[in-house]
């Protein structure tokens, strides 16, 4: 184990991706074994000592920085332990990279499904924030893929968790024992989860609970994960891409409502696990009619994406063949096999054209190269972005929340009218199959900065108002804390600090996170 006091040796621990300033800590740990870890944290709860848990701190609002005490890094428990191709799991430990691990996955014919923007994170931290990513509209969050958890906890006891193994009956609390043999009772909250397909505001809960799920987007609050087992999927065999571009938000709204209705059906018909085999690609990008309609297959978009017209015109900056004239666009994803792709392609081809996108500047393809350069355009809008957050010498204010499919159409509204009444520039972009888009205000002053901060706090007012959540991928962390209060309210911030306080009497991990330190 490895251990570390002098500021240069800790200073690139002492932020993230939120550029949350203040950081500071008295010692880092960089262990190599789950020991090791309890070794740590039974030193520091015997002495109050506060721990941060540290991954590759890509996160968005402030887990991961340290405000005294303990930084613990899981970088050296880095081993993919397994991966089987027979029971479709892999065991890791928390520091492996995503990237590192899709590619190990991919070489064996399998499939890991979530995919957060940043593939540099660790898996650990996934977890400990239950991440997304586009591809969650068909294949949802991580907690649907941690299978086992072993977690080492305050007091250096050990809890390891198979899902179904600690499950709370009606009225009665869950019972689980740590590996000493030490019996934990856990009371089950009694609040209810907003009606989203993305929500990672505070803990989990539902009925019935399972143990595994309170330690899946607790953001290392509750314990230090320190081995994962996860569920694999059968590598889908081919694809079809699109950018769809469209000159009236009406048509595009219409178009996305139809996607995920036979989207919807098309689940319903199969498990989201059952994948086909590949296709023989077309000789390269372009647009196409298709024939061959098999009456038996119905479209399911895997990544449904949107772009209004704002982000259109930023992406343009790098892709300089962008429409321009258009409302917005839609990136999707089709996954293919040999004996579904011509019926298929005609399915989306038909839907295209009853919505009366623009077919002929449109963009589609069935090769990895033209589909790695659309995954380049989506991903061009956030360099544009921060290079214009540069410019401007203002932080930009980005938004997170998620609402029911009905309350959507009204939310997108609230959006742009308060956004174009305010003169702020803004885009709006991201996953409009689950009801989720980020709204980026782009501040040239201090003026605007501040009219932001307020416009964005009416964001989550709307949001909550409509029956949705505050943070649906990027967490609470220390930046967020305030607004869960207003989201969840004082008695099932309690109900959260009881569940803590069960796993954590002495509110040493990840302090700041979630709960406010008047709890401890």
């Amino acid at each position: 184990m490895h251990t570390k006091t002098q500021p240069d040796d800790l200073q690139n621990y002492l932020t993230d991706a939120s550029n949350m300033p203040g950081g500071f800590a008295e010692k880092l740990f960089v262990p190599e074994s789950a020991d090791e870890i309890g070794d740590i944290l039974r030193e520091a709860n015997a002495n109050r000592i506060p721990v941060t848990v540290s991954g590759a701190r890509t996160g968005t609002v402030g887990g991961a920085i340290p405000f005294g005490g303990y930084v613990i890094s899981l970088e050296r428990l880095n081993k993919i332990k397994s991966i089987d191709k027979e029971s479709m799991t892999a065991v890791v430990e928390p520091g492996v990279i995503l990237a590192d691990l899709q590619k190990a996955v991919d070489a064996e014919g399998l499939f890991y499904p979530p995919d957060p923007t940043e593939w540099s994170c660790q898996i650990g931290g996934t977890v400990a924030t239950n991440a997304s990513g586009a591809r969650s509209f068909k294949y949802g969050a991580t907690r649907d893929y941690v299978a086992r958890l072993k977690v080492v906890l305050a007091d250096g006891d050990v809890v390891e968790l198979s899902r179904g193994d600690a499950v709370s009956s009606e009225g009665e609390p869950i019972m689980l024992s740590t590996t000493s043999g030490r019996k934990i009772e856990v009371k089950v909250p009694t609040y209810t989860r907003p009606n989203v397909r993305k929500n990672v505001s505070g803990f989990f809960n539902s009925r019935p609970l399972d143990a595994i799920d309170l330690f899946i987007g607790s953001e290392g609050t509750l314990g230090v994960i320190t081995g994962i087992e996860l569920k694999l999927l059968t590598k889908p065999e081919g694809f079809f891409s699109g950018i769809v571009f469209f000159e009236r938000e009406a048509d595009l709204l219409a178009f996305v409502d139809d996607v995920k209705e036979q989207s919807f059906v098309s689940r319903s018909a199969a498990v989201s696990a059952a994948v086909l085999r590949p296709s023989r690609p077309q000789s390269g990008a372009g647009r196409s009619r298709y024939s061959q309609r098999d009456a038996g297959v119905t479209l399911g978009a895997s990544l449904l994406e949107y772009f209004d017209d704002r982000a259109l015109k930023f992406i343009s900056e790098k892709f300089p063949e962008t429409p321009t004239g258009m409302a917005g666009a839609i990136f999707f994803e089709q996954e293919t096999a040999e004996e579904t792709e011509d019926a298929l392609l005609e399915s989306w081809n038909e839907l295209i054209e009853k919505h009366n996108a623009d077919v002929d500047r449109s963009w589609f393809t069935t090769t990895e190269e033209d589909r790695e350069k659309m995954r380049a355009f989506r991903h061009a809008l956030p360099v544009a972005v921060n290079e214009r957050v540069v410019r401007n010498k203002q932080k930009k204010i980005g938004t997170d929340m998620a609402v029911p499919d009905a309350a959507f159409s009204s939310f997108l509204n609230f959006y742009k009218d308060t956004l174009n009444a305010s003169g702020i520039d803004y885009v709006i972009f991201g996953h409009i199959g689950d009801c989720h888009l980020h709204a980026n205000l782009l501040p040239k002053n201090g003026e605007e900065a501040e009219t932001s901060r307020h416009l964005y706090g009416r964001f989550i007012a709307q949001a909550i108002m409509l029956g949705g959540c505050i943070s649906a991928e990027h967490g609470i962390g220390k930046l967020k804390r305030k607004y869960l209060d207003a989201m969840m309210g004082e008695r099932y911030l309690n109900e959260m600090a009881e569940v803590k306080r069960v796993f954590d009497p002495k509110f040493i991990l990840g302090r700041g996170n979630i709960l406010d330190e008047n709890f401890v």
